[in-house]
């Protein structure tokens, strides 16, 4: 739907250019060129809807805004079509349509762009959008040679007689954070590609070379527009590298690491400065980039308050509202109820669900591990990349669209049969991103069910990969992950990993089959059993699994379900210090005490070692890591959460309860 402004309405329009916006600061003068920028909306639709939220920013909040800056451009920075189930359900389709009615000017590809693979890419940019999608470093490919880029590398608009050169830019980790297979043909063969480099270079010159062409164009400004982000796991190919060894540039709206960041000035390679700004996520803010008559760059992020007196466009309203209707109600069904909190974010807002154990996380692969037993498959182990849970805290009734909040891709469940050092090799490489640091991340670390392991992360990854970041080979050095235990389903315990043996793994075919993630030491795995349920329904069904409530009638997860701590159960061992006097640390057997005869009313004492967590510890000692509550709660004085102890403590072992044999 294209909106058009009458010309009575954009004389009165262009009368009141210069005047501000309720809440806006620093408004931009008449004859200033300005530029609104979102990015990593991630189909986050419904921000107006429930009590209190009614100035939420919406695409018909965007509308109004464009419209109250007839001479304004409005562009964004990728990842729009993927992220809730008002993107899914139509494969981004209502989304565009959004878009569209909202006047956007311009888009780059962001990474979700293709997670409906090449077909839904290329329907959203070459049947949907009425706006044109570019990005620099995004090609066909022939025989491993790169030929001509999929998309215009650059646009160049017009804004107050000044020519805008927007130069796009995609991350290289689209290829492993979509599915490699998305880029490749039936034989296996690329016919895609992102310029990247494994120092960056490639996608340097992609970048360069845009810009030099709209340089010998007039272009008076030149903008990256890009998908690339600024965190330090995402090096060599970050926005502050792409600045930092490029030259030409004036300003760089990002996306992907979901960055707030209202403007940093950078030194481009001539030590020009460039101006960095990214709005952060799931439209909390709209940016606006202004340009003087001067040439003088500044940015702001403008949110809901600064918006509060800005009436939304109807016309959008309107699809918005029909579309969240729609959706709700095909997936607002409650199936079930939750005592305990499930999420994956601290109480700071530090995302752990990329670097750690969380209960979502631990619930993700059990509803895996479930749905493969329940259908009597003989199933091993699951495994769940953190990258594809994506929900904060949720609780109380339970319905489809929660699933959705967890699982918002649609990836579908499969069994593979693996050996161990395939399983032993996935692990690692779903490790190879994180370090000491507690800010790195990596969305292939894998959550597990039917298995426990450590990862040592006082020993660097020497992974081997690809320049498109696949796993070519194990670690030149020693392995990160160690002390790998599978459950024996006939005795109840944990055994070592035999890296000879045959295990069937429960998964997704993004992560097991598709190369998400870059996980191609599956490749050889045998297929079991595949296209199995989507993910969200794998919940679902794992969800209605348990026990009804006599008072709810509802399924219900209760406290005590091994789902109660948000750092989850300890099925994943972390250590950040090294073992003292060359210890194995990830074997405490041999320092756990036999309990006493009497050990009920005098527990045996046991002071905990690096690599130790509360599940090994009951796994020992009482033959099964499902008791680790019972060690849990004989220390409350001196455990506040189950997932954080540390060397150097002593924890009581008492007797199991006799209902507990």
């Amino acid at each position: 739907m294209k909106k058009r402004i009458s010309g009575f309405l954009l004389a009165l329009l262009l009368l009141f250019y210069a005047m501000p916006v309720s809440g806006m600061a620093a408004e931009p003068a008449a004859n200033d060129i300005v530029i609104f920028y979102t990015n990593d909306i991630h189909t986050y639709i419904d921000n107006h809807m429930g009590e209190g939220s009614e100035n939420g920013l919406t695409y018909s909040k965007i509308a109004a805004l464009k419209d109250a800056y007839p001479q304004a451009l409005l562009v964004d920075a990728g990842d729009h079509i993927q992220g809730t189930a008002y993107g899914q359900m139509d494969s981004g389709q209502t989304i565009i349509d959004l878009m569209n009615a909202a006047g956007y000017d311009l888009a780059t590809l962001g990474n979700h762009e293709f997670d409906y693979g090449q077909e839904g890419r290329i329907q959203v940019t070459d049947e949907w959008a009425d706006f044109p999608y570019i990005s620099a470093n995004f090609y066909h490919e022939k025989d491993g040679t790169p030929q001509d880029t999929v998309l215009d590398s650059y646009q160049i608009l017009e804004a107050n007689g000044k020519k805008i050169a927007f130069v796009g830019i995609t991350t290289p980790e689209t290829i492993t954070s979509s599915a490699p297979s998305y880029f490749q043909d039936e034989n296996g063969a690329y016919i895609y590609g992102i310029a990247a480099g494994s120092d960056g270079s490639d996608l340097y010159k992609a970048v360069q070379t845009a810009i030099n062409q709209v340089q010998a164009e007039g272009a008076d400004h030149i903008i990256a527009l890009g998908h690339l982000g600024m965190d330090p796991s995402s090096k060599p190919w970050t926005s502050q590298d792409v600045i930092a060894n490029t030259a030409g540039l004036d300003a760089f709206i990002d996306g992907h690491s979901h960055t707030v960041m209202e403007q940093e000035m950078l030194a481009d390679k001539d030590g020009n400065e460039v101006l960095l700004t990214q709005t952060g996520s799931y439209l909390n803010a709209i940016g606006r980039l202004t340009i003087s008559a001067d040439g003088t760059i500044t940015a702001a992020l403008l949110d809901s308050e600064d918006l509060s007196s800005l009436a939304p466009d109807k016309d959008v309203l309107a699809i918005e509202d029909a579309w969240i209707g729609e959706v709700n109600d095909k997936l607002g069904e409650v199936i079930g109820y939750s005592e305990v909190t499930f999420d994956n974010y601290d109480s700071d807002g530090n995302r752990l669900v990329r670097r750690q154990s969380t209960n979502t996380g631990d619930f993700a692969a059990d509803a895996l591990y479930y749905l493969f037993d329940e259908m009597e498959m003989d199933v091993d182990a699951a495994v769940m990349n953190g990258g594809g849970i994506r929900n904060a805290g949720l609780a109380g009734e339970l319905s489809y669209l929660d699933c959705k909040e967890i699982h918002p891709f649609g990836n579908v469940a499969c069994l593979l049969t693996v050996t161990g050092q395939q399983l032993l090799d996935a692990l690692e490489w779903g490790s190879k991103d994180l370090t000491l640091d507690p800010a790195s991340e990596s969305g292939s670390f894998l959550h597990v069910s039917g298995l426990t392991y450590t990862l040592d992360l006082t020993y660097d990854s020497t992974v081997q990969a690809d320049d498109k970041d696949v796993w070519t080979g194990p670690p030149t050095g020693d392995y990160r992950v160690k002390n790998v235990q599978i459950l024996n389903r006939e005795t109840g315990k944990h055994e070592p990993l035999d890296l000879d043996a045959s295990y069937n793994l429960a998964g997704y075919n993004y992560t097991l089959r598709d190369l998400g993630g870059g996980f191609a030491m599956l490749n050889d795995a045998v297929n079991v059993l595949d296209y199995v349920a989507e993910d969200y329904m794998v919940l679902a069904n794992y969800i209605q699994s348990f026990p009804a409530n006599a008072q709810t009638d509802l399924p219900t997860i209760k406290t005590g379900d091994g789902y109660d701590s948000i750092t989850g159960s300890g099925r994943i061992t972390i250590v950040t210090e090294p073992a003292k006097d060359g210890a194995d640390a990830t074997d405490s057997s041999a320092q756990i005490p036999a309990l006493p005869a009497d050990s009920a009313e005098n527990p045996a004492e046991y002071t905990v070692i690096p690599g130790d967590c509360l599940w090994n510890i009951a796994k020992v000692i009482y033959g099964n890591g499902k008791w680790w509550n019972i060690i849990f709660e004989a220390n409350t004085d001196s455990i506040q959460d189950p997932s954080l102890i540390f060397p150097g403590q002593v924890l009581k072992l008492p007797a199991l309860p006799k209902d507990s044999e």
